[in-house]
């Protein structure tokens, strides 16, 4: 595991406050084991008082009629701790008389712990080192004469070696395992390190191939359920999205210019035979006019709907609001499909209520979105086929137009994705793909809904719902059915 980046910041950040942690409880044990054993040490030397040492020493003296020599030695004799501890009797001008480990002391020791007790302390203890190195916890009782004279004391010696031995183990164990358990810190969280590190490099990788126009590319090896997870599985959807948006851009690409090469195919084709013919064959020159503005008006056409997309991309898209009546501009729309519908032989019936939705709204701009909406419903219905334009008030604040057609309907997989920039559920009939989806901004922006059913084979439905506002109108008045095909009318 390379020492950068997110590693390196875990080692300095979480390492080094583990370090100090373990530091601090090794100190905090350490310093309690040894209060510990030498509290033990402080608690047997207080055992032996000065209370204790006078009336010994007066029994003893009075017993054996011996002086103050006498009756130390025969309290050492008689001493219970002789191995945990070592005693002294040191006559009243600091010398050592007698040692409970029957050795002879002849030079002179320093005692601070002797002097403080006959100084009139009584008792006074000490910790220090003896001539021979040996460190010891010292405790000194002071024995008067029943006169008040001192006669001497009695020195009782606990060595710390061993204590400290003890301690130096206790040490060395702390500090192993304050070791152990830092290598194992550093192991396990330089394995889960390594466990986020890793796959946020192929996460990184992934995004530079994406970035770099491979739209294939995925992050499929990542095990675990986690926020990790999540953006693999993130990144693999915008993967797929692009993939797809990249596809029907390309679709879109080739789809815009073979609409645009249409028209101008016809135009310059016509416009080459006017040159040619001159004015000798008018009618011709009238239909290749005629064939010339219609494509012209085409071409227009599919230019202001690239417009709209585009200030609908950018969010651009502006509305000119005024009060309009929605269902006065549906009638002008309907009633201009009527040419088309009776030359493609289909049939559309109008039926909406006979009072006006009155709103604010752009009039052009729904005139847009019910242009763009029959202008698939005739694209995909088939001759002889039949298209409902519905309106409804279902209450005073909310109209409903709805365009049902008896198509050829869109593909369950397809449906979800009919309002996209772009998408066209079916490629084999003409048009740029964007028109539904600049229809659903225009709804949008005038605060209603665009809602597409459709059962694939049978037919499509698009809904769309306006804010209007409160109108109170006779509910006794019924929609009328107009059927605006003239072959129907004719029959």
């Amino acid at each position: 595991m390379k020492f950068l980046g997110i590693t390196k910041r875990w080692f300095i950040n979480v390492a080094s406050i583990i370090v100090v942690i373990l530091i601090a409880v090794s100190a905090v044990l350490f310093i309690s084991f040894r209060n510990y054993y030498y509290s033990v040490a402080d608690m047997a030397l207080d055992a032996h008082s000065p209370r204790e040492i006078t009336s010994s020493f007066n029994l003893s003296m009075e017993s054996s009629s011996g002086g103050f020599e006498a009756a130390g030695r025969s309290y050492i004799e008689s001493f219970p701790d002789k191995d945990i501890m070592a005693v002294w009797i040191i006559d009243s001008g600091g010398n050592v008389i007698l040692s409970s480990s029957g050795f002879e002391i002849n030079e002179k020791v320093e005692m601070p712990d002797f002097v403080a007790a006959v100084s009139g302390e009584s008792v006074s203890k000490w910790t220090g080192r003896l001539p021979s190195g040996e460190k010891i916890m010292a405790s000194t009782c002071a024995y008067n004469y029943p006169d008040g004279n001192v006669g001497g004391a009695v020195r009782f010696m606990i060595s710390l070696e061993a204590i400290d031995d003890q301690l130096a183990r206790i040490c060395l164990i702390i500090a192993t395992a304050c070791i152990g358990l830092f290598v194992l810190v550093v192991f396990s969280g330089s394995v889960f390190i390594r466990s986020i590190v890793n796959p946020v490099k192929d996460i990184g990788e992934t995004a530079k191939r994406i970035a770099g126009g491979d739209l294939a590319a995925r992050i499929d090896h990542y095990p675990y359920n986690d926020e990790i997870g999540e953006l693999c599985t993130t990144i693999n959807d915008m993967a797929t999205k692009l993939s797809v948006s990249d596809r029907m851009k390309n679709d879109f690409i080739s789809t815009i210019s073979h609409e645009l090469r249409t028209p101008l195919t016809a135009i310059k084709g016509w416009g080459e035979t006017l040159l040619q013919i001159d004015d000798t064959d008018p009618a011709m020159t009238k239909r290749g006019m005629g064939v010339i503005i219609n494509e012209a008006s085409r071409l227009n056409d599919m230019v202001e709907e690239l417009l709209d997309f585009s200030r609908m991309s950018s969010g651009r898209m502006k509305l000119n609001s005024d009060k309009i009546d929605i269902l006065a501009e549906l009638d002008e729309v309907v009633f201009a499909f009527k040419e088309r519908s009776i030359k493609e032989g289909i049939e559309v019936v109008y039926n909406v209520p006979h009072f006006p939705a009155p709103a604010q709204g752009d009039a052009s701009r729904i005139k847009q979105v019910f242009i763009n909406i029959l202008d698939n419903a005739l694209k995909y219905t088939e001759q002889g086929g039949k298209i409902i334009v519905y309106a409804e008030i279902p209450n005073p604040a909310t109209l409903i137009v709805s365009v049902s057609d008896t198509g050829t309907g869109i593909p369950p997989e397809d449906l979800p994705h009919v309002k996209e920039k772009f998408y066209k559920a079916n490629s084999t009939v003409r048009g740029s793909g964007i028109g539904l989806a600049v229809a659903d901004e225009i709804v949008r922006l005038h605060n209603g809904e665009l809602d597409v059913d459709s059962v694939y084979g049978e037919g499509t439905t698009v809904r769309i719902t306006f804010p209007i506002e409160p109108i109170e109108y006779d509910t006794s008045e019924k929609e009328g059915e107009i059927i605006i095909n003239e072959q129907k009318e004719e029959q």
